[in-house]
């Protein structure tokens, strides 16, 4: 008799292992049918045990906000970091009512500018990579845009196989395809066939099909699969601006013109036009882009690394260091 508990990829979703997993699945699902401004109370709050809880990650906080902001006092980007926080921890609640809430709240909480240069594009049989970066309110602006026009979304597995699975069967139903974010054939057919694609390309994912452009003057190792998106499926390229409102407000997107001649001749300068349209729109919110990220994890040759290594890392370098010690002492 098979297990009921497991299902056919070999999950068991109920172990041990899981169950902290569960409860926080559980608390935020229920946190979603609290009113909005009591989410976003609950979130902010998120937001400071986290920065608390993890050294590490602030850190690298820390480390971003300094190489990007350096004409602000220490005092200055200790406060940017603080909102910061607050707003990493408002996008908890965001992620999950993002996954789990109905469309009537995001009717309620959001609204979006630029639809007509979706239905140009249609009109001329083009499909679209919307262009953005990798702000806080990600899953709660892809509600928004799912209610006014269908669009393909990106996906990276998460560690833990349980929510990896949670969140993705939950955003397969939630938008018209959910793509890998390296299926590249996947993304090539979906703008052929004349769909909207959410694509966001400012992380560091490592040296392969990338090159370095400044960004906010610093060599930023950046994806040049946007260049090659464009060029092999002749789609339109827009600008996707998220935007959280003051107060409780609610969330204002804006799909910007088709960028103009672009792909260009050149993927250098292809990546060094995005780096900049990323960057105004940072400064523009810097508290809503997603600082935990290691932006500047690669670098050029010859210039050192700017993050400290990771603890596992850490600690398992001691370990061997002390191993060796052992060794030459025996």
């Amino acid at each position: 008799m098979k297990d009921k508990h497991k299902p056919l990829d070999g999950l068991n979703r109920f172990a041990p292992r899981y169950w902290a997993s569960w409860l926080g699945v559980g608390l935020m699902r229920l946190l979603i049918h609290l009113p909005y401004r009591m989410q976003l109370i609950i979130g902010r709050l998120l937001g400071r045990l986290f920065k608390l809880l993890s050294p590490y990650r602030r850190s690298i906080v820390s480390t971003n906000l300094a190489l990007c902001f350096p004409d602000q006092t220490p005092h200055e980007r200790g406060l940017l970091m603080s909102r910061f926080y607050a707003s990493l921890g408002m996008s908890l609640i965001e992620t999950a009512a993002g996954l789990w809430a109905p469309d009537s709240f995001f009717k309620r909480h959001g609204s979006i500018d630029g639809l007509e240069h979706l239905e140009a594009a249609r009109r001329d049989g083009k499909g679209v990579l919307l262009l953005s970066g990798h702000f806080c309110s990600l899953d709660f602006a892809g509600r928004i845009l799912m209610n006014h026009h269908p669009a393909c979304f990106t996906y990276q597995e998460l560690r833990n196989r349980l929510l990896d699975q949670l969140t993705r069967k939950a955003r397969q139903r939630n938008c018209k395809l959910l793509i890998h974010r390296h299926d590249i054939r996947g993304f090539i057919k979906a703008l052929r066939a004349g769909e909207v694609v959410w694509y966001a390309p400012d992380q560091d994912q490592g040296r392969k099909n990338s090159i370095f452009v400044p960004l906010f003057g610093i060599p930023a190792n950046t994806l040049n699969a946007t260049t090659k998106l464009a060029r092999l499926s002749g789609a339109a390229v827009m600008p996707f601006v998220i935007q959280r409102l003051p107060d409780a407000q609610g969330y204002q997107l804006r799909i910007e013109p088709a960028l103009e001649h672009f792909p260009g001749a050149d993927e250098i300068e292809d990546a060094a036009r995005f780096n900049t349209l990323l960057e105004a729109q940072i400064r523009a919110r810097p508290e809503q882009y997603l600082w935990i990220h290691r932006r500047f994890k690669s670098r050029p040759p010859g210039l050192e690394k700017v993050y400290p290594p990771k603890p596992r890392r850490a600690k398992r370098r001691q370990r061997l260091q002390e191993q060796a010690a052992r060794k030459l002492q025996d």
